[in-house]
Formats: structure tokens, sequence, C-alpha cells
């Protein structure tokens, strides 16, 4: 490393709080949670789970994101004055980047639950489902305030973008891409990745679940027959 260059930090995961300020610290890790979502949540389940509807939902956080950048490139606005001590002027401020894959987030996966896609959540607990992606979003977009990286103007610019694009999305994967799926599913890379759609399922959970016991009794009464012939 030279010294003739200013360093740059990464900016999603470069959050400082006062010392001392419980609620400062508590808010710098809800700060962190885009970063948790992505890596935590659409990693693991590509590599888990491998469903269309969830590699086309992180897609849209990707070009939601990409969007967001490039109007925080034709805007130019600053961020607040705060932004000397946490060394973060050499970025931009409006809209806000964690406020819009929140809110994009939130909208994306309300959507999802109210349409019953999947069909993980039933009726009598989609209020918890709706209620954690929206309390989150809210409480991401206060800690941005808060820690004083971003403007009020700043982080409601970027909850107001991310729903929209995230209503956009979900219209265009669930009523223009949608059919496009068993396509997906049956090309050589979808089998090869072992790709799948369950979204015409309407209790995934309860169908792994009856399946899963059906192939274990299966293989059982397999053995005894096995054991049995021998």
């Amino acid at each position: 490393m030279t010294t003739d260059h200013p360093l740059k930090a990464v900016t999603l995961t470069h959050v400082r709080y006062q010392r001392g300020d419980q609620l400062g610290h508590f808010l710098a890790w809800v700060s962190l949670v885009p970063v948790f979502i992505s890596l935590g949540g659409f990693v693991s389940h590509f590599i888990f789970r491998r469903e269309i509807q969830g590699m086309f939902f992180a897609l849209g956080m990707l070009v939601s994101q990409f969007i967001g950048d490039l109007i925080k490139k034709s805007v130019q606005q600053a961020r607040p004055e705060t932004c000397a001590l946490l060394e973060t002027c050499d970025s931009l401020g409006w809209p806000s980047s964690h406020s819009q894959y929140m809110f994009f987030f939130a909208a994306y996966f309300t959507l999802l639950t109210c349409k019953g896609i999947g069909g993980i959540w039933k009726v009598r607990t989609k209020w918890v489902a709706l209620l954690l992606p929206w309390s989150l979003a809210v409480l991401t977009t206060y800690s941005r305030v808060y820690l004083g990286y971003h403007t009020v103007a700043q982080v409601f610019a970027g909850a107001t973008l991310g729903i929209f694009l995230g209503g956009v999305w979900f219209w265009l994967v669930n009523y223009k891409f949608f059919c496009y799926f068993p396509v997906i599913e049956e090309s050589a890379l979808g089998r090869f990745f072992y790709v799948k759609d369950t979204s015409h399922i309407s209790d995934v959970l309860k169908f792994e679940y009856d399946n899963a016991r059906a192939a274990r009794k299966g293989m059982a009464a397999r053995k005894v027959m096995a054991t049995k012939s021998s």
C-alpha cells in the first residue's frame, strides 16, 4: 500500500457511531442489514434452494441499485456536513442506497407474500411476514439519518424509489417474465444447477415435508424388501 493516494472505504460496510452511544451502536448494526440480506439471504438461498423466483428477486435488487447509482451520479448531491467526521464526503448522498435497498426488499417481499407465491406463509402468520421487512426498512432508514450519513430528504428519496422499483420489478417478473420460468427450469444450465420454480405450489413447506417423508418411507420399505429377499 502506498501513501500517495487517499484511502476510500466501502460505504456499504463502513459504519461509525459515537463512542458510548448505545442506540448508535445498535443502529450501526441495523445499518448493515442490507449486507446480511445479500450474503446471508440471497447467497444461501441460491446455494440451498435454487428458486427462480428468488434469483429474479436478487437480480431486481441489483438492477435497483444500478439505477440508484445512475441517479446519484446525475444529481450529484453531497452528504450532510457530518460526512467529514464519518469520512464519507467522497461519496454522494441522494438517494440513499440503504433506504432504497431495504424498501425495494420490503415492497417486493410484501407483494410476494400477499399474492401467496410459494405458499410459505399461512394466512394467520402473514402479518408477521409483512411486519418484519417494513420494520427493518424503517429502522435502517432511521439509522442512516441518526448516524449522520444522510439527510431526511435523501433517505425519503431512497425509500420512495425503492418502493416504486420494487413494485415495477414484481410486475415485470410475475406478469411478463413468469411464462419463461419453465424454459429456464428445463434449460441446460437450469438442469445442471438444479434450478426450479415452486411458484405454482400452494404450500411449499408441506409439499417438501410430505415428499421427504414419502421418500424416507419408500427407502425404508425397499431396505426391508431387500433384507427379506436376501
